[in-house]
């Protein structure tokens, strides 16, 4: 009787060296974040937003310290640019390995002056946007013998109310935390795995001068640990994500906050 295979060594289930990928909003911010940690990890990269200047200017970056990008212009919003951008990626590299959901925007101002533009801009791109990259995605994964993963970029207001915050952005990003879920059970029969990456307050170049602010040392007062987090934080949990390290999760929702969420749900 043949003895079974030795499982891989643990470091070996956290490699995503090779994997196809596409990070959507990598433009700026995490999205950027997420692409570069991807690379320089050794997986081929599709870097997905509006602005193309931004994205090839990644690409050689990324080139420069021997990764592999590939700019591709998309606009969640649209479908026909969403079924693009995957076929541009399958054109390519002849498969789709993991996706980084990523793309989002926010509108800051009081609850009253919110006008249904602003509802629809918000949920268009966090919530139906990344339905529709999820929906086009997994149809390339679900052809494949080893599926994939899909990354949804949440967040901890997704669990409940944190100071600051607009209904709009909560409302999108509690249903792309259901979203995940609904998918993630649907989608699991064929080995495609969805979860979701649901960061606290990650200090970038967008939020430093607030969180450095009376304001925001309140705000830091309600985190557990007493500080923000760092992008190079989201590198851990976003590489168990996409590579094999995390095969039996799915709809799964990490947090990566400090602890933030414990106390304000």
């Amino acid at each position: 009787m043949s003895e079974a295979p030795s499982p891989p060594h643990p470091g070996e289930r956290f490699s995503v060296a090779g994997k196809r990928c596409i990070v959507t909003g990598a433009s700026s911010g995490l999205g950027r974040h997420f692409a570069l940690t991807l690379s320089r990890e050794g997986a081929r990269v599709a870097l997905a937003a509006r602005r193309r200047p931004l994205l090839e200017d990644l690409a050689g970056e990324i080139a420069g310290f021997g990764g592999e990008a590939l700019p591709v212009t998309l606009d969640v919003r649209e479908p026909a640019s969403v079924v693009a951008c995957v076929g541009e990626v399958l054109a390519a590299w002849g498969g789709l390995d993991v996706l980084v959901n990523n793309s989002g925007v926010v509108i800051h101002k009081p609850l009253l002056e919110h006008t249904p533009g602003d509802w629809d801009e918000v949920l268009g791109v966090n919530l139906r946007g990344a339905w529709l990259m999820a929906q086009e995605c997994a149809r390339a994964m679900h052809d494949q013998p080893g599926g994939g993963s899909i990354i949804n970029i949440a967040s901890i207001i997704g669990h409940g109310r944190v100071a600051m915050q607009i209904p709009e952005y909560m409302a999108s990003k509690g249903g792309l935390v259901q979203l995940t879920r609904a998918m993630g059970a649907e989608l699991a029969r064929y080995h495609v795995r969805v979860n979701a990456l649901a960061p606290g307050y990650i200090e970038t170049d967008f939020n430093r001068e607030f969180l450095r602010s009376n304001s925001g040392a309140r705000l830091i007062l309600g985190i557990p640990q007493r500080r923000p987090g760092q992008l190079h934080e989201l590198d851990g949990p976003l590489l168990l994500l996409a590579s094999d390290a995390s095969s039996f999760m799915t709809g799964s929702v990490v947090s990566v906050d400090g602890g933030h969420s414990v106390t304000s749900v």
